[in-house]
């Protein structure tokens, strides 16, 4: 058997640029892009993307040549995603909420070639550009990519920014345009960039490979059905839409484009184009439990929701069910994309709703793209018995993770250690195999001893009815070495005011449903929590701000303080000391 050898009628290098094709021949008359009163079938997108293709050619796109583009979810950054590796290029999707200077960084980092740029964000690109000019620390080799303007299709405003406007490429390319071939599946098609809000953001580079197997990956644990409607209510410059800029295409969907996120625009889409399928981040449920009246709009058949990039507090998933969405839980990162999802088993359909929840905010298994999920202590590298309590770092591996960090070996082999990607992660396996995260390994708050997660406590306070945003962070404790404090912005009252929702009242609830050393002994009140350009809670922000800070409550009593020492005398949770 091992005589027989590979060749073109059996071995096709894996890439998700053919769902495009396979969706035009298919599919061809349905609709594959929504965007306002602009509409496109897949055979049009298809030959669209073969004239934009064609057009990048002629500014001397070749192999691993990145085009960078710097625009909200339209139709135009969802056709890039298959015509710049059509022409041969690599996509690199930046972040449209960083500043001047990180968008300059990336730009210089990844040697951009062609950068596209949407109207909207003419002044944060020129900026980064100017940056890019009279920087004292540039190479003197440094070439400026050729610019190109993405006016709004649906109401041009006639900005003029950049050599070329986006319909202009598209019109002027040739429809019958031969794709460039992938000859190696381990080619990078992606190159997308982390948060960097404490560091250098690094690039992380995708394979077509990996691409097309985390596309598949994913299709398969949401358990997405033939001619999906899906809602970008999801950056695409967020792992290229956690890779359903491919997927969608995969099984003829409709993507419905959305410039701007807010709940008026989301439910209108929602309700208009009967909306099957979103992606977003926790901090989208509050913009939709948060709407107006007049923004509300009836929702006639269940919207699947996929959920990542935080971990969603089970409370705030029970107050998403009544408005007809239905949330699976998923995890991943840059470096990795999505990697688990929390699938749904018939055997909790008779668990009380609240039960429910609290398994829907587990993180899950690993997609069948992903080979391998593990909870280990990496200083010996042994697995986590599977007890729901043992703590450990999630770590990683199959052909879904990244291809390395960009121009940097020495952080690629670091995170590639031992032959797993470590995340950073703390989690603990349940005796189902499911997988929940207790915070990232630098969050863990160490009291007396104890690990207290931050994020199990934050669970507990996003389940106050008038808690809007909480997040948990260790201060110091006179006592207990650590401490938490709890940071919350509050939901106005029927008056219109916050002021009415005090410490010592947060402090009493959180006794009622936890042990005396888990209870916050400062809590903070902020209108709005600092945040990541990605929307993460800005967590060093915060612990730097608690080291003026106090613990609220007097040096124990010797009854109180008994009480305290009695839990965090508790047997303890260990977490790995490599990460802590």
């Amino acid at each position: 058997m091992d005589q027989l050898p590979k060749c073109d009628a059996n071995y096709v290098p894996l890439t998700p640029v053919n769902f495009l094709k396979r969706a035009a021949k298919v599919y061809g008359n349905r609709l594959s892009v929504v965007y306002e009163r602009t509409h496109f079938t897949w055979q049009q997108t298809y030959e669209r993307c073969l004239r934009l293709a064609d057009s990048l050619r002629s500014f001397n796109i070749a192999k691993n040549d990145v085009v960078s583009v710097l625009a909200p979810n339209i139709p135009a950054l969802y056709e890039m995603h298959f015509a710049v590796p059509m022409a041969g290029g690599v996509i690199n999707a930046i972040n449209t909420r960083l500043n001047p200077n990180h968008v300059a960084t990336i730009l210089r980092h990844s040697e951009a070639k062609v950068f596209f740029v949407d109207y909207q964000f003419v002044q944060l690109a020129r900026q980064a550009l100017q940056i890019m000019m009279t920087s004292e620390s540039i190479s003197s080799t440094l070439v400026l990519p050729s610019v190109v303007l993405i006016d709004d299709i649906e109401s041009p405003t006639g900005a003029v920014f950049g050599e070329w406007e986006y319909e202009q490429l598209v019109r002027k390319g040739n429809p019958g345009y031969v794709p460039y071939e992938v000859h190696d599946e381990w080619d990078p098609i992606a190159l997308n960039y982390t948060s960097g809000t404490t560091s250098e953001p690094k690039g992380v580079v995708y394979s077509h490979r990996g691409v097309f197997l985390g596309s598949l990956g994913i299709i398969i644990g949401w358990e997405i059905q033939n001619e999906p409607v899906y809602l970008w209510s999801l950056p695409m410059f967020h792992c290229n839409g956690w890779t359903l800029a491919w997927g969608i295409a995969a099984r003829g969907g409709t993507n419905v484009c959305l410039r701007n996120t807010t709940a008026k625009d989301m439910y209108r889409n929602i309700a208009q184009h009967k909306v099957t399928h979103m992606c977003c981040a926790p901090i989208v449920f509050n913009i939709l439990l948060e709407a107006k009246p007049e923004e509300r709009r009836e929702i006639s058949s269940p919207v699947h929701v996929l959920v990542g990039g935080a971990p969603p507090p089970a409370p705030l998933l029970e107050k998403m069910k009544p408005l007809g969405f239905h949330v699976t839980h998923s995890y991943g990162l840059t470096e990795v994309g999505p990697a688990l999802v929390c699938e749904w088993q018939a055997k909790w359909n008779d668990l009380p709703s609240e039960d429910q929840s609290k398994i829907m905010a587990r993180q899950g298994i690993n997609t069948v793209a992903l080979a391998h999920m593990d909870v280990k202590d990496l200083s010996t590298m042994i697995s986590v018995p599977w007890d729901g309590k043992t703590m450990g770092e999630i770590v990683l591996r199959g052909s879904t993770v990244m291809k390395g960090y960009f121009k940097d070996p020495k952080a690629t082999a670091k995170a590639f250690k031992n032959g797993w990607f470590a995340t950073g992660d703390i989690g603990v396996i349940h005796p189902d195999g499911y997988l929940e995260i207790k915070d990232r390994s630098k969050d863990v708050i160490i009291s007396g001893g104890e690990n207290i997660s931050s994020v199990e406590l934050e669970s507990v306070l996003y389940s106050h009815p008038r808690v809007l945003e909480a997040a948990v962070v260790a201060m110091p404790h006179p006592v207990w070495g650590e401490s938490p404090c709890a940071f919350l912005a509050i939901k106005k009252n029927s008056e219109g005011k916050a002021d009415d929702v005090k410490e010592a009242d947060i402090i009493a609830y959180c006794r009622k449903k936890l042990p005396h050393y888990m209870v916050p002994k400062k809590v903070e009140f902020m209108s709005e929590l600092p945040k990541t350009s990605t929307g993460k809670v800005q967590k060093f922000q915060l612990r730097d701000f608690t080291r003026n800070l106090v613990v609220s409550e007097n040096f124990p009593s010797k009854k109180n303080a008994k009480t305290e020492a009695q839990g965090h005398h508790a047997q303890p949770i260990r977490v790995p000391s490599s990460r802590l």
